[in-house]
């Protein structure tokens, strides 16, 4: 009788990790971008670009934060299987502990799982959907009628909603801004607000609003039919939130820079946000949030990325949100000419557009399916 041949515990990998390339670039702008949640005008767009190379030559590309911390951790992935994704968001979710946030290196694995199995990403999350709808979301502050005239060119260019912006200094100016746009366009287009309330950058020291100033305005966005409130109160004031939740008809928000996926677990339990909006170029990758996303299902909440980073961020995020959510629509940063696609997506070979009525349209481009402007990348790199 013959030997019988020893199990195999596992097939030999076709692909390892051979090089991972993290550089970084800055877009000057000549017109300074004046963001309303930044005390300080913006002169230049950094983006951040993370390759990853097999020993095989396919490469996997994904843009977000700094990856600040990440150098000096590379060994940890180099030689690696880059379809381990479970075990790489390990390892990435103890270097954001310790370090920074370097979840752009998960979409770049995602990037290259999609190469290796010659499919799109929201295939391989799912399949749920190939598109999904975007809203505009504005970073500027307009005097109302400026307002109303843009909300009036996003309703022609097909966008079923709109993300309107506070902090014009005191938040009755917001309102009447608002009454503007709602005069204009009536019920053609949906509206919400980012009040901005739930962190600041490092110079900033105003304080946040209480749950009393939140409630006051929850009041004025109830009679004017504001489809959610985002980000009304600070970040940690969790039975505020469930509070305001409770107390008006109008969708809360919020997540955006919320740091791990244990938080949204407790936003999700305590029954704070209606809506959930963690980026996965700055926590938890698409690995991370595919499972906030399943659990605000199950829970009948929304989940719809925040995403402000750049076109290849959104493409990320609408990957996740398209394969695996029935969310409305997601966030498409567009507010021209402050806020143009090319100033966005200045680092890909062509920025991530919408279609005429106003879907991201994700096709069936193995991976991510966004390419590099490397000619571009070259006269901006920093480092």
């Amino acid at each position: 009788m013959s030997a019988r041949p020893k199990p195999t515990t596992e097939k030999a990998c076709e692909h390892r990790i051979s090089a991972i390339d993290v550089t970084q670039h800055r877009l000057k702008l000549v017109t300074p971008f004046h963001a309303s949640w930044d005390t300080k005008p913006r002169v230049h767009f950094d983006a951040t670009i993370v390759r990853v190379t097999t020993d095989s030559g396919l490469v996997g590309v994904g843009s977000g934060d700094l990856m600040l911390g990440f150098a000096g951790h590379e060994h940890l992935f180099l030689g690696q299987d880059p379809m381990l994704l479970e075990r790489h968001y390990r390892v990435l979710s103890h270097i954001d502990f310790h370090y920074g946030r370097c979840w752009p290196l998960d979409l770049a694995l995602w990037d290259l799982a999609g190469k290796i199995t010659a499919q799109p990403c929201w295939k391989l999350l799912g399949g749920l959907a190939s598109r999904v709808r975007a809203y505009a979301s504005s970073g500027t502050l307009r005097d109302p009628a400026a307002l109303a005239d843009c909300a009036e060119r996003m309703l022609e260019q097909g966008f079923p909603a709109l993300k309107l912006r506070f902090h014009r200094g005191h938040w009755r100016d917001d309102i009447r801004a608002l009454e503007a746009v709602r005069a204009r366009v009536g019920n053609r287009l949906e509206l919400m607000v980012d009040c901005n309330q739930g962190w600041r950058l490092p110079w900033d020291t105003e304080a946040p609003w209480t749950y009393k100033d939140a409630l006051t305005v929850a009041r004025e966005l109830e009679r004017l039919g504001i489809y959610w409130m985002e980000e009304p109160l600070h970040r940690a004031d969790r039975p505020g939130m469930r509070a305001l939740r409770d107390a008006t008809d109008v969708r809360i928000a919020g997540g955006e820079m919320t740091r791990e996926l244990q938080e949204f677990r407790d936003l999700i339990a305590d029954r704070c946000l209606d809506v959930l909006q963690p980026d996965a170029a700055l926590v938890g990758g698409i690995t991370g949030l595919r499972r906030v996303a399943v659990m605000a299902q199950e829970h009948n909440l929304t989940f719809t990325p925040h995403t402000w980073t750049n076109g290849m961020g959104v493409t990320a995020n609408a990957h996740l949100t398209a394969g695996l959510c029935d969310a409305p629509f997601i966030e498409y940063p567009y507010d021209p000419p402050e806020w143009s696609v090319d100033r966005r997506d200045f680092m890909m070979a062509e920025p991530l557009r919408v279609s005429a009525d106003g879907w991201i349209e994700l096709g069936d481009a193995p991976g991510l399916g966004y390419a590099l402007d490397e000619a571009m990348l070259a006269r901006t790199r920093t480092n």
